[in-house]
């Protein structure tokens, strides 16, 4: 057994004895499912009274008093009835019982100790091989039964647990700088963005700040695409709902699609999630030559997506974003360069925000062939073309069976953070399928009619998400280049007001963007303020300082202040923001 499958087997046997527990200490309780995730296990209950936070300390006591009379799990094979027998008063369980005999497969039940469950097996050889101190309790939240919002809401209650009590204390160490860095938290107090009920949830408002850093964000992404040959474009926000049939997202993505009726004609429409359909329209809106190709489209128009409520976080899932789309029309030979051109272009962006990254080629699932548009010929050609690219490019990456869009294989780029988490940024798509459904065409050299390849490209993604991650990675100290507020000018006294806001003039004629606290404070407080804010250069004015005809600098995670001539503290940040450093 490898090491993956022996800690899914651990905590697998943890969430047993999670339910063994709840249940000794509330007898009325119902288990439900209980599986292992990536960072330990969870299990959900309905309860016939409400538990608290409070209460997970006496659920792990009693966890860690039943282990050591659990040795090793026994299963047994079940006709249905006699499962739904054993568990007679647990309608959950009678619902997976149905499930697993309507699929033809056995049902089985696991013990270890007293305790039964219903269970596919998957765990530890001995209860002894979990080490004591690798795993904890860590918090309740509420779970829809199935993950659906129609059913009820029960309580779910979540563990960690690692190989080692070092694994698990490191863990628990990058959490506590997760929190510190939560980008929820640190929007507010950098005040970049935020949201409101009236407006409704997953729709954020951004504030001038945080708005500004949106479109820096844009303008980096634009001023490289620009120079590699793309044209934006710019689409409508909602589209009829035939052209989302005849590419497929309408099939696959309903549930998931605001949709918009028509006061007068009663049409159907819908709020566009993506916009790779009306590109083709643009496409289509013109006779094409082979030497019109490649054409490249890119737009930051803003998408919509109707994501259920339990799953809307912050930045990280909204229902209004954008992308930095881009969608290339070319000729089969041309696809080679294109995608060499999108992943040198992408490289350097990666380079710029301090990103290590490796990429993930995501393949379509054969198991379940309804998921996906086309035939298997042309996605084995294109998953093996792909492949090819990307050992090519000679690229890190790892497969990701089952990940691929609907209508192609993706290059995912899985960008690793300050905190080692993975997040998806760029993916590179080639599409065959999209093409061919809307009957999208070109002129070859013989004058023949050919159809164009569609390449789906996107380098940062969502700059909303992309903010998101950008946050959490800098701890909100963002480089020159992107802060709001890149010098904070803070007065020791009302007199020295007019220096600074004259200095404030000065930096803004040169392209600087400088804020003067004029607060009725001491000079302590506004820089404890103005460190706060991370602003990254701060120049405090008094007598003194306006005497000596220097500029008195404290730079951003520094305590010392250095005196620095006007014209070369202006002409290092300019050199600063340039280079993006």
């Amino acid at each position: 057994m490898n090491k993956h499958s022996s800690l899914e087997a651990k905590r697998h046997s943890l969430s047993h004895l999670l339910a063994a527990a709840v249940l000794e200490l509330w007898p009325d309780a119902k288990p439900t499912l209980g599986p292992p995730v990536d960072n330990g296990f969870y299990y959900d209950f309905e309860f016939s009274q409400a538990i608290t936070e409070s209460d997970l300390a006496k659920i792990q006591t009693k966890m860690q008093e039943i282990m050591p009379n659990w040795d090793t799990f026994t299963g047994f094979e079940l006709t249905p009835q006699e499962a739904k027998a054993e568990f007679k008063n647990n309608e959950y369980k009678h619902e997976l019982i149905d499930g697993i005999a309507e699929a033809g497969e056995k049902v089985t039940v696991y013990q270890s100790g007293k305790f039964r469950d219903l269970c596919r097996g998957g765990h530890v050889a001995q209860m002894k091989e979990i080490e004591p101190d690798s795993w904890k309790l860590d918090r309740l939240a509420g779970a829809y039964w199935r993950g659906d919002e129609k059913n009820k809401m029960l309580t779910r209650i979540y563990g960690l647990a690692f190989a080692t009590k070092k694994e698990l204390d490191n863990y628990l160490v990058q959490q506590a700088e997760v929190k510190k860095r939560d980008h929820r938290k640190l929007g507010r107090q950098l005040g970049l963005f935020t949201f409101s009920e009236l407006v409704g949830s997953g729709l954020p408002l951004y504030t001038p700040k945080g708005a500004l850093i949106r479109r820096l964000l844009n303008d980096y992404v634009e001023e490289l695409q620009s120079k590699a040959g793309y044209t934006q474009v710019w689409t409508p926000q909602m589209a009829r709902a035939e052209l989302f049939k005849i590419s497929g997202h309408y099939d696959k993505y309903h549930d998931s699609m605001f949709r918009v009726i028509s006061n007068y004609s009663q049409e159907e429409m819908f709020l566009k999630p993506m916009n790779c359909p009306q590109h083709t329209q643009i496409y289509a809106g013109e006779h094409r030559s082979y030497r019109d190709l490649p054409l490249r489209f890119s737009d930051f128009a803003m998408l919509y997506r109707d994501e259920k409520p339990g799953e809307l976080s912050g930045l990280a899932r909204v229902r209004a974003f954008s992308q930095d789309d881009c969608h290339i029309f070319c000729r089969e030979d041309q696809v080679d360069e294109e995608i060499d051109q999108v992943l040198a272009m992408t490289k350097e962006v990666m380079k710029t925000f301090g990103f290590s990254y490796r990429y993930r080629l995501s393949t379509h699932d054969p198991e379940h062939p309804e998921k996906y548009i086309g035939d298997p010929a042309t996605w084995d050609k294109l998953e093996k073309w792909a492949e090819r690219i990307i050992k090519r490019n000679k690229i890190d990456y790892f497969d990701g069976p089952g990940e691929a869009a609907f209508y192609g294989p993706k290059m995912d780029l899985m960008a690793t953070d300050a905190l080692g988490r993975e997040w998806q940024l760029s993916t590179v798509q080639i599409d065959f399928f999209l093409p061919e459904r809307f009957k999208l065409t070109y002129i070859d050299s013989t004058g023949a009619e050919k159809r164009p390849v569609m390449i789906h490209r996107a380098i940062l993604g969502s700059p909303e998400r992309f903010l998101m991650i950008l946050i959490e990675h800098l701890a909100g100290a963002f480089p020159l280049w992107l802060s709001p507020v890149q010098v904070k000018i803070l007065p020791v006294g009302e007199a020295h007001h007019k220096f600074c806001r004259e200095l404030a003039k000065e930096f803004k004629t040169a392209g600087l963007r400088s804020e003067v606290d004029e607060a009725n404070e001491t000079i302590g407080n506004k820089i404890r303020k103005a460190v706060a804010e991370k602003v990254p250069y701060i120049i405090v004015a008094g007598e003194k300082e306006i005497a000596s005809g220097l500029l008195a600098v404290r730079a951003r995670g520094q305590k010392d202040i250095k005196q620095v001539k006007r014209q070369e503290f202006i002409d290092n940040l300019l050199t600063e923001i340039k280079e993006r450093r």
